[in-house]
């Protein structure tokens, strides 16, 4: 098999809102144009072409046409400064979903998210050399039993709609099978119904939140603690000002009632 070009195509509810992202933010140009499908490539680069069918279209086969590009991710890899693209989509007002962040195997990454939900990222490898980051030496001191001291940076903080997370201990930060961070939400702030696949203990040290599962509302005020069984509904409301403490195991993810898949708890990480 010789394969001469890669083409990732995507089902989405508005191909023109997802066409003018991916020309204004990615310098993607198009191709091909006409009633609910449009051809994109980069030129010059080893980008994957994408293509875009609106969803509900007859060219797809009928057990398809309802489905969404939602869970994947068009992921590129770039050789000229992960940094200066990240500072560069801000200034143009791109939709940064998740902010410029390691891991601890070399990857180095920020997302994006266009207008249908489909999420892209953009990618670069740190030279792998010798096991000497700083994630590498926290796990191995913490596997030989020494005491590890963590203190959040300001890539450990991240902002959504409904709070504002501070990452204490993760995978990415040195813990290698638990996460703890902290939410601070202002009076007002709500979450969106989801679930956890790992149990949670949320402490909260200021304030007051009340949470909504099973039917019920619970109100937890400051030196209260909370146990959120795994997999169970919630939604985290803040009737005043709230900052509490949160651990879980490591590998939890997220569910959404009514959508398919999961998803990662990029604080948790």
């Amino acid at each position: 098999m010789l394969v001469t070009t890669s083409t990732l195509s995507l089902t989405v509810d508005d191909p023109a809102a997802s066409r003018d992202f991916l020309r204004s933010h990615l310098g993607y140009r198009v191709v091909h144009e006409a009633d609910g499908f449009v051809s994109l490539t980069r030129d010059a680069d080893a980008a994957a072409d994408v293509v875009l069918l609106r969803r509900g279209t007859e060219v797809l086969p009928p057990e398809q046409r309802d489905q969404r590009a939602g869970g994947v991710i068009l992921a590129l890899t770039v050789a000229d400064g992960l940094e200066a693209e990240e500072r560069r989509l801000r200034e143009a007002g791109a939709p940064v979903t998740m902010p410029l962040r390691e891991e601890p195997w070399g990857e180095r990454l920020f997302q994006l998210t266009d207008p249908n939900g489909v999420v892209v990222q953009l990618v670069e490898w740190a030279d792998p050399g010798p096991s000497d980051t700083a994630s590498e030496t926290a796990s191995q001191e913490v596997a030989e039993g020494a005491v590890l001291v963590l203190t959040p940076a300001d890539e450990a903080v991240i902002e959504t709609p409904n709070a504002r997370m501070t990452t204490h201990a993760s995978p990415s930060r040195g813990s290698s099978e638990l996460s703890a961070w902290t939410v601070t939400m202002a009076a007002g702030q709500a979450g969106p119904d989801h679930a956890v696949s790992r149990e949670q203990v949320w402490t909260v040290t200021s304030g007051a939140l009340e949470v909504v599962s099973g039917g019920r509302k619970e109100r937890v005020a400051a030196g209260q603690a909370l146990v959120l069984g795994p997999g169970s509904v919630r939604r985290i409301e803040a009737p005043e000002d709230v900052t509490a403490y949160v651990v879980m195991r490591a590998d939890g993810v997220v569910t959404v009632p009514g959508t398919d898949g999961t998803r990662p708890l990029p604080w948790a990480e």
